[in-house]
């Protein structure tokens, strides 16, 4: 009876694990919004040096990187860090803008326009599918040996 029990236990589902990267505090932080209205556990850096550092304290399915932070190169070392760690998160580089000319009738610039939350939540959803695949085809080849 006891097992059948936990069987009735609402079961807590652990929401991916998100990181995002950008020194523009603007561009974070409506990623980060958006990827939480989503339902993504979100954290942010807005630096490749912070983002070293998160990702060595935290796991992580998926770390989202500028590529123009405190030098050219900075978000292809946050890549290649977040690529060396155990967990393998999935990694993608984001070029974040805020357009300088009014959208549609808008009068304040727009960073992203609504249209595209969508696909920007689907191509997410993907990079995190692929890998987790990619987690449980590493661990069945662990497990054959």
């Amino acid at each position: 009876m006891a097992k059948s029990a936990n069987y009735l236990r609402p079961q807590i589902l652990e929401m991916a694990r998100v990181l995002v990267v950008d020194d523009d505090p603007t561009a974070r932080l409506t990623l980060q919004t958006i990827l939480e209205a989503g339902g993504y556990r979100v954290e942010a850096a807005a630096s490749a040096a912070e983002a070293v550092d998160k990702m060595d304290a935290h796991q992580y399915e998926l770390v989202l990187s500028d590529v123009q932070m405190e030098s050219p190169e900075a978000g292809y070392k946050v890549l290649a860090h977040a690529r060396m760690m155990d967990y393998k998160p999935a990694t993608a580089l984001i070029q974040t803008f805020s357009s300088q000319q009014p959208v549609k009738g808008h009068t304040r610039p727009v960073l992203v326009e609504p249209e595209n939350v969508p696909d920007l939540l689907s191509q997410i959803a993907g990079l995190i599918s692929l890998r987790a695949t990619r987690k449980v085809e590493r661990e069945l080849k662990l497990a054959e040996r």
